[in-house]
Order: structure tokens, then sequence, then C-alpha cells
């Protein structure tokens, strides 16, 4: 394994047993034409023939090396000596695994570059190899002698290794090294095999192993520990493992390989400077560029090699090594790099069928490759094929075995979002809507890596993703129908990056400040739409007129939006000098007029553009929209009719205004023939066919629900709530209730699309059918309060009709005056509207009505005598209506007479009831001025009870205190009677005990501490004898929280002095 030649080394053939001549091993002929004969002449040991053989295959004449060993064959089968062979045999197949190191494993028969078509393959010499072996084997079976147990394993092992045989090398390799557990051929073996199965630690312990038995050997096992240490994550010590295998052997191609690539992945790092990132890039390519020349058929090297001059653009040279890359890749890893990089050459030439081709295999290989499918995509969508671009990302990112590619990941969400040719727009939805959940996942992604980097994108790719302001706009434009806060969050982003570099974009500019104008922010909105329109002008000249002319538009509106009419009409005014035609500003113009009350003016406005332009839809829409509010309903039906006959029958804004014309003219109706009445009903099935059609066109409109929601609840395509028949059945109810339920259900949903009054405007009509007034009653109140400020007539007058339903189920005043309330706010907007001044007629007597009916208890004096007051006024206003002599009145005269004659009988007994209650709430005050002075007569009379119980107690407790003092000094009398002088000496045996005792009661007492000693009462301490006297003990009875705990419990205060005999002390 040793390849430093050895001084003085030969080798010595003798001639016919007298001339012996001497080989320099060190200084041999390269042609080994001379040594043959001399091998052939001195019939030589086969030891002889194979350390020649061997000699030349060390300094790299394999061909020279293969002749020798074929003319031992021949000699030695001529001699008779076959049996001698199988040593030759090895080596012969040695030198074909030799060969095979050097010859393409794969050739590319249609190579452009790097043709190899006339060489050997791999599999060639293997198969030849595995010849030799089996030759040699039988051919040692057959003689009795065999061949070397170890040649024949290690031969037979690296033959395996080389053929990727691992289980089998793995056998062959243990084999030997039972035998012979130093042997480094099968140790570098095992070494490799545990390598490539990801047991690198035992791996690495392998190589360490031999390069501690032979640190010369080679190959190096430096390079093998390297790899294992920078696959279990210590790039620095394979690093330095690497840089001394080039220390010791400066030519070996596989250390400088290895340390190239891994100066180019340190240029990447992030905390170089661009100078060192540079200078780390240009080391690492050089390095590189040298191991390639030292071993060319390097399909590593030639592989990191190609990515250098791919980037360059040299796509000659690139293309060559990616080929060289294919044809000499030893495993599917470097195969499938080398097919991406020959089909990135040949997408950057152009070659779209060539780039297909080195995809396809790429995938094919590996099919959860993410560069290889992202760049079979890419062919797909250049070939227009969309939908294998769509299944190959879905394969991709989809289980089993699904890739995080943030990559893919965002185009294919892009391809899902691209409209399709051929797809439905059921389809369509639903693959925005994929779209949507993929641009999610990306987000999310990305969220996570600036989380786990502080902040920081991980990789260059994830920057670029994340400031991608074609994918922000792109998510921005998915959310534009589904989600304002989405779309405006996207677009917020977009105006983020553009403005960080420098180069803010004013389309972004313009859709930010449509968003904040959508929200009501309309100042916001001004502020946008005029930098928009100041950065336009730093755009060419033909984007920054059509940009220009859009956001002035939006100016204008937002100036009419705010009140700024003047502001508005200038703009308008501006653009349509610029561009005359522009049929949008004309419509605007046509509705200030129509605001201000020239309605003329507007009509012949439009009918300018309707000149110019008569095909416009919007413009035509909007005609029709005019019509139907200037009180022109047959010719805004003639109009859209027109439109769908003669422009586009599938306009969905047509069909809605015809089916809403159509319907209500039937509603409108009030012949009561059978004729009119079969013609009333084929108008609402023509409404609702025309909403249909509507809905069939476009799933998602939701005014086209909504009508079809009305129609249900009047129940107009069934007998409209007992409408049209004179006999309404017993079921008319339910059935009016069911309709209610079902149009509820569709309002529901279409509340979730339309943010508008008439919405909620309908669905308090359906819950007044179901009789739910309270809920009708919110509803009504959304829709006033939130849409119309409390200034719609229409829905003034049902939530009038909603209290005043409810005042009459509930028999309540409170919510009749809250109708009346409601009925005089629309009266005030509209103060000549005669159904108003009747209703409001209505409530007044109605609610004169009410309180008659209540009981004394329920009513007041003052809404008694107000209700008196309003009846009056009703009873005016009734006449006056009655006697109004217009030709056409919103009610019935006679019925206006009949209200103000039963008011007139009413209102007789006013004074009646003012009478009883005034009676009623005169009995009430006083007997409630009977119970308050009666209440204040007790309550006196408590606090006096109170204060004498205060007294007496203060009193019994002064001769409580006054008792125990005498007691207290009673027992201080008795105590100093009952005490006896003692002598302060005592005699006899005594003595000495007592001693004792007194020095341990004084050391109890002194551990007590002045804590106890304080306890004694002041009269105690002034009660001591004067006479200093030795006490024998304290005890003092801690009865201080006793007392405090329970006052009435008799107090014992303990004696001063205790007697000190040994009675009193046991």
């Amino acid at each position: 394994m040793d390849d430093t030649p050895l001084a003085g080394r030969s080798v010595d053939i003798e001639l016919g047993g007298q001339e012996v001549i001497t080989i320099d091993l060190d200084n041999l002929d390269p042609n080994p034409d001379d040594v043959l004969d001399l091998l052939k002449d001195g019939q030589c040991t086969i030891f002889v023939w194979t350390k020649l053989a061997g000699e030349y295959w060390r300094r790299g004449y394999l061909e020279a090396a293969e002749r020798i060993a074929l003319s031992a064959i021949e000699s030695f089968q001529s001699n008779d000596s076959a049996a001698s062979l199988p040593p030759i045999y090895s080596l012969l197949a040695n030198i074909q695994i030799a060969h095979a190191r050097k010859a393409p494993k794969l050739i590319l028969r249609d190579a452009q570059q790097d043709i190899m078509t006339s060489e050997k393959s791999k599999e060639d010499y293997y198969s030849v190899a595995a010849q030799y072996l089996n030759t040699g084997e039988r051919v040692g079976a057959e003689s009795g002698e065999g061949v070397s147990g170890t040649l024949a394993f290690l031969t037979r092992g690296i033959q395996q290794l080389a053929t990727r045989s691992m289980d089998d090398a793995m056998r062959s390799f243990e084999g030997v090294l039972a035998v012979k557990p130093t042997n480094l051929v099968a140790l570098l073996g095992k070494a490799r095999i545990l390598y490539a199965r990801r047991n690198y630690r035992e791996a690495l312990r392998l190589f360490q192993d031999v390069l501690r038995y032979n640190p010369n050997c080679i190959p190096d096992p430096r390079i093998g520990i390297g790899l294992c240490l920078w696959a279990m994550d210590h790039k620095a010590k394979a690093k330095a493992a690497w840089q001394r295998s080039l220390e010791v052997n400066p030519s070996e191609w596989s250390a400088q390989l290895l340390l190239g690539l891994e100066s180019i992945n340190a240029s990447k790092g992030e905390n170089l400077t661009e100078a060192e990132k540079g200078q780390a890039f240009l080391s690492g390519t050089k390095l590189i560029e040298k191991a390639f020349h030292a071993n060319n058929r390097s399909a590593a090297a030639a592989n990191a090699l190609c990515e250098f001059f791919l980037r360059k653009g040299s796509h000659g040279r690139a293309l060559k090594l990616a080929e060289r890359t294919i044809q000499f890749a030893d495993t599917l890893t470097i195969l499938t790099e080398g097919y991406l990089r020959a089909g990135r050459v040949s997408h950057a030439s152009g070659s779209v069928a060539q780039a297909t081709k080195f995809y396809t295999a790429a995938v094919e290989g590996q099919p959860k490759h993410v560069i290889g499918a992202i760049g079979m995509a890419q062919m797909q969508m250049l070939n227009d094929e969309m939908a294998a671009a769509l299944h190959t990302l879905d394969t991709l990112i989809q289980p089993p075995n699904p890739q995080r590619s943030l990559e893919a990941t965002v185009m294919l969400a892009s391809l899902r979002a691209f409209p399709r040719p051929g797809v439905s727009s059921s389809d369509v939805a639903q693959e925005k809507a994929r779209a949507r959940e993929l641009f999610d996942r990306v987000s999310k992604g990305l969220e996570l890596e600036e989380v786990r980097t502080n902040g920081h994108a991980s990789t260059r790719a994830s920057r670029g993703i994340a400031e991608d302001i074609e994918m922000h706009a792109e998510i921005a434009r998915l959310w534009q129908e589904e989600s304002l806060d989405r779309m405006g969050k996207a677009l917020k982003e977009a105006l983020r990056i553009s403005q960080a570099s420098g180069q803010t974009d004013p389309r972004l500019i313009n859709n930010i400040g449509v968003l904040h104008h959508l929200e009501g922010n309309l100042a916001e909105a001004q502020t946008m739409y005029e930098n928009a329109l100041t950065s336009a002008t730093t755009l060419s000249s033909d984007v920054a007129e059509g940009l220009s002319t859009t956001v002035l538009y939006n100016l204008a509106r937002v100036y009419e939006d705010e009140g700024e009419e003047s502001l508005a009409k200038d703009a308008y005014e501006k653009l349509l000098s610029r561009h005359s035609e522009y049929v949008d500003a004309k419509i605007r113009q046509a509705q200030m007029l129509t605001n201000i009350n020239r309605p003329n003016d507007a009509h012949d406005l439009l009918k300018q553009a309707l000149a110019s332009q008569n095909n416009n839809l919007n413009l035509r829409a909007f005609y029709t929209y005019f019509l139907i509010h200037s009180g022109s309903p047959k010719i805004a039906k003639e109009f859209v009719f027109t439109t769908l006959k003669d422009h586009d029958k599938h306009d969905v804004y047509s069909l809605c205004a015809a089916a809403w014309i159509i319907y209500q003219q039937s509603r409108e109706s009030r012949e009561t023939t059978s004729k009119a009445i079969d013609e009333r009903k084929r108008g609402f099935q023509r409404s609702a066919e025309f909403y249909e059609k509507a809905l069939q066109l476009d799933p998602m409109c939701a005014f086209a629900a909504q009508g079809l929601a009305i129609i249900t609840a009047e129940d107009a395509l069934g007998t409209m709530g007992g409408a049209y028949t004179r006999t309404p059945g017993i079921d008319e109810g339910r059935k009016r209730l069911q309709s209610a339920r079902e149009a509820l259900d569709v309002f529901a949903k279409v509340r979730e699309s339309i943010n508008d009054g008439s919405v909620y405007f309908n669905i308090g009509h359906c819950y007044y059918a179901r009789d739910e007034f309270d809920r009708a009653i919110e509803s009504y109140e959304t829709a006033s309060t939130r849409f119309y400020g409390g200034h719609n007539v229409p829905v003034l007058l049902c939530l009038c009709r909603s209290w005043y339903a409810k005042a009459v189920k509930d028999q309540s005043f409170p919510a009749m005056k809250s109708a009346l309330k409601y009925a005089q706010a629309a009266l005030h907007i509209h103060p000549n509207e005669k159904a108003i001044i009747y209703n409001i007629a209505m409530i007044q007597q109605k609610s004169a009505e009410l309180l008659f009916s209540v009981n004394v208890a329920k009513r007041t004096l003052k809404d008694l005598q107000k209700v008196i007051d309003s009846a009056t006024h009703a009873q005016k206003l009734f006449a006056s209506l009655a006697a109004d002599k217009s030709a056409v009145v919103p009610y019935d005269r006679d019925i206006a007479d009949h209200r103000r004659k039963y008011g007139d009988g009413m209102l007789r007994k006013a004074e009646e009831h003012l009478a009883n209650q005034r009676q009623f709430e005169a009995d009430a005050q006083s007997r409630l001025e009977a119970a308050r002075q009666k209440r204040q007569e007790e309550k006196e009379r408590q606090e006096a009870l109170e204060r004498v119980r205060v007294e007496q107690l203060r009193q019994a407790m002064e001769w409580t205190r006054e008792a125990r003092i005498d007691s207290d000094e009673e027992r201080e009398r008795k105590s100093k009677k009952a005490k006896k002088p003692k002598p302060d000496v005592v005699s006899g045996d005594e003595g000495e005990p007592k001693k004792k005792r007194r020095g341990k009661l004084k050391k109890v007492a002194s551990e007590q501490g002045d804590e106890e000693q304080a306890m004694f009462s002041e009269e105690e301490e002034v009660e001591k004898p004067a006479k200093k006297r030795i006490t024998k003990k304290r005890v003092v009875r801690d009865d201080d929280d006793e007392d405090n705990a329970n006052p009435r419990k008799k107090q014992f205060k303990s004696k001063e002095m205790l007697s000190d005999t040994d009675d009193e002390m046991s």
C-alpha cells in the first residue's frame, strides 16, 4: 500500500545457471520487451513475474504490467505449469479494476462536447476482472494448490466494492480481517462500506486505525477521516484533516477537491465581508481546478467545476464538464447533479428539448429532487404543458416523502393562480383557493425561519422569496375578492420592499390608496393617490400616461366622496381634456349632476357617452340605473332588454336589472282580474328565471341570490301569501313562515358577500313575516344606523311598523312611543308625505286606545294626558286627510273619516279616564304618604329605644368596672394578711438542695426574660416588700389572652411570692 520506493531495490534473474542479470526496479524501461525476454529465458518463478508486473503497475505503466501478466500465462501454460498462475490472474483482475477507475460508467451516445463512444465502460472492465478471478479460482482448484486466501479475498472484495455489492464486499473484507486484523486494504474497504451506510463513527475509527498502522498509506486515510468528521458536523476538524493530507501528499487530488468545495461553501457565510467572500470563492475555485487537472476523470471535480463555468456563462465548457460528470459518476447523487447542470446549461443556451431530456433523466433518478422537479416544471411551462407542470410540482411537495421547498411551493401557487384555458369557473375558484393556501404555507415557512434566525432569513433563497414584490402582488390579487384585509397586508408588504429598494412602484401606492378608499379612510386614500400621481412621472412616458390617468380618476372619486365637489369636478374635467372619451369620468359627472338635482343635464351627458360608446356595458349598466332612479321603469326595461338582445345576453348586471324591473312591475300590479293575476304570476316567474340565469353565469352573484330570496320570502311563485286567492287556505300562514325561514338562510349567506344595508333590510322583512318583531327591529336598526345614518325613510317606516306590531302584540305603551318616534323621524325627512301623516295619526289614536284599555295601575296621568292630546291632534289629521281633494292619495279617505269618527267616540270617555286616573293617583299618593309617615314614626321609635339601650349598657359597664376594682383591692388585702416572714438563712440538711433548686429556678426565671416580668401589674410592683429577698421561682400565668378572649371568665392573679417548702417545690 506504500508507494514510497526503497533505496537499492532490484530483482536478479539467472540465465542458464552461469549469468545473473540484475534489474533495477527504480529505473524500469517503460517498454517491457527486454524484461519479457529475460523473464522467458530465465524461466523465472511466478513471484518474479508478479513482482515486475506489480512494479510496472506502481509506476503507472498499466499496459506494460498487463503485457507481463499475459506473457506469464502464455509462458507457464507452454511449460505445463498452469497451476502456478492464480496470482497472475488475481493481478490481471486488479489491473482491470484499475482500468475501470479511469473508464466512463455511462457513455452518452449523443454527447455534444465530451464524446467517449470509442472507450470501454466500467462494466466491461469489471466483467473481464470477474472472468480473471473465476479463472484463477478454477485453475487453483484443478491443481489442488489454490491461491493465497488473503489475496483472493482482497481481490474479490475490491471487485465487489467497485460494483457496489456492499454486502458481499463486507463479507470478503471481514474474512481477511478475521485472519489478519491489521490488513490495511481490508480496513480501508470496510471503512468505505461503513461510510456509505452512514455509520460515520465506526468508519472514522477504522480510518484512524489505518492511519495509526501506516501514516504514509496510499490512499490517504486522512481523506476518509475528514469525510466522516464533516458528516458528523465537525467541519473545522475535517478541514484540518484534509489540509494535513495535502501537506503529506501535495499531488493528491482528493484533498484539493474537498478543500476547494469547503472554501466555496465558506464563501457563502453571512459573517464575511464581500472581499473575504470573493477571496474564499477564488481560492476554492483554484483548488478545484488543480484537482481536475490532476484527475480529469473525476466526476466530483468535473461537477464542481461545471458550476463555475455555468455562472461565468461559458456554456460550451460547462456542458462538456456536465457530460463528463454524467459519464463518470459513480453515485446517484453525482449522476443527478450532472443531469441537472446539463439541463441548466441547455436551458440557458435556449435548447428546450435538450434541457427537457436532461431534467427528465434527473427526475427519473431522484423523483423528489427539488431542483430537478423545478427545472422539469419550467420546461413543461415553456412547452405550454401547464397541467404537467402542476403535476410535477404537486408530486414534489405531496406525500409520500414530501419536500419542503419554498421555491417549489411559490411556483406551484403561481401556476394555480394563473388562469388556464378550458378550466370551468368553479375549478378556477378552487385553484385560487389552493393557491392562497400554498402562499399561506410559504408565509408561515418564512415566519418560522425568521423566528429561528432572530429576524433574519436563513438563506439567500428565503430572502429572495420574502422580498419578491411580484409574489406579494400576486397574493394581493388572489385575496382581492375574498378579503380586503389580507389584500391590503400583501400590498403594504410589497410597498415596503419597493421603498426599501429605493424604487417605489406607483402602482402599489395607487392600489393601497384604493384599499383605503374602500375602507372609508378617505384622507389616507387621497394622500396615497397624490403620491402615486407624483411617482408616476418617473416612469416611461407610455406607462406613466396610462397610470396617471387611472390615478387621476381615483383622486377625483375620493374628492367626490369627501364632499369636495369643485375639486372632483376639476379633476374630471382635466381627465376628459386629456382623454375626451373616458367614459367612467362622464358617468361620475352625470352622477354629480343628478345629486344637485340636474337630471336633464345628466341625461344629456349620458346620451353623448352612449353615442360614442354604445357597446360599453358599464355605461349601459349605469344608464339603466339612472333610468330606474329617474322614475322611468318602462324605458329602463326596454333599454335593458336591448342590452341583453343586441350586446351581451350573458351580462350579469343586465340580467339582474331585468329581473328587478319585472319583479317590481308584477308586485305593484293591483288588478284583481284573473287575467291580471295570471300576468302577475308570469312576471314573477320571469323575474326568477332571470335571477337563476345570472347565478348560473356567476354563482357568487349575491344580488341575484338576494333577488331569489326576496321572491321566496314573499312566496311570489306560490300564492303570494294568499293574495292570489279570495279564500286563503289554512296552510298559508305555515307556508309564509317556511318561506321566510328559507329566505333567511339565503340572506345570511348573502350578508357574508355584500356589505350593504339592503341585506339587513330584507332580513328584517323576513323576521317581521315570522312575527319575530324584536329580531326584525334589530336588523332594521343595523341597516339604519350602520349604512343609512338614520335618514333612509323606508327603513324608518319599517322600524315604525315593527314597533307598532310589537306594541299591539305586547300591549306595550313604550313600544308604541318608539313607533311614533320613527314615524315622526320619517316625516321630518319627507314632510309632505301623506302616508306618513296617516301613520302618525293612526299611532296617536292607537296610543290613546291602548292606554284607555289598560288598568289604571299600569299607566300614569302624565302619559294619559299626553296620549289624549295626541289623539286630539290625530283627529285633526284624520279630518284633513279625509277632506283631501287630491286625485290620488296613498290611503282610503273613507277609512280616514271612519278613524276620525271612531276617535270622536273614544275621546268622549277621555275625561272619565282622566278623572279615574286622578282619583287613583290621589288615593295612591295618600296611601303612600300614610305609609311614609308610618315608616317615619317607626324609625323615630326605634331610635329612641336604641338610645335607651345604649345608656343602660353604659351604666352596666361602669358598674362592672367599679366592682372589678373593689374585688382586686380586697384580694390584695387578704393576700398580705396571709403572708409570714421567712428567715434569710436556712439550716440543716435542707440548705443544699434548696440552693440547687433556687439556682435552677433562677435560671428558668431568667430564661423567661423581661417579657414575662412585664406581665405583672403596677399595683403588684408597688406592693413588693422593700426588703431584698431570694425568690425561688416566679410563676406567672398567661391569663391575658384568656381575659381578652372571654372577659366574663373569672380572673386569677398569681401570687407574688411562692412558699419554698420541699413539698411545694417537688
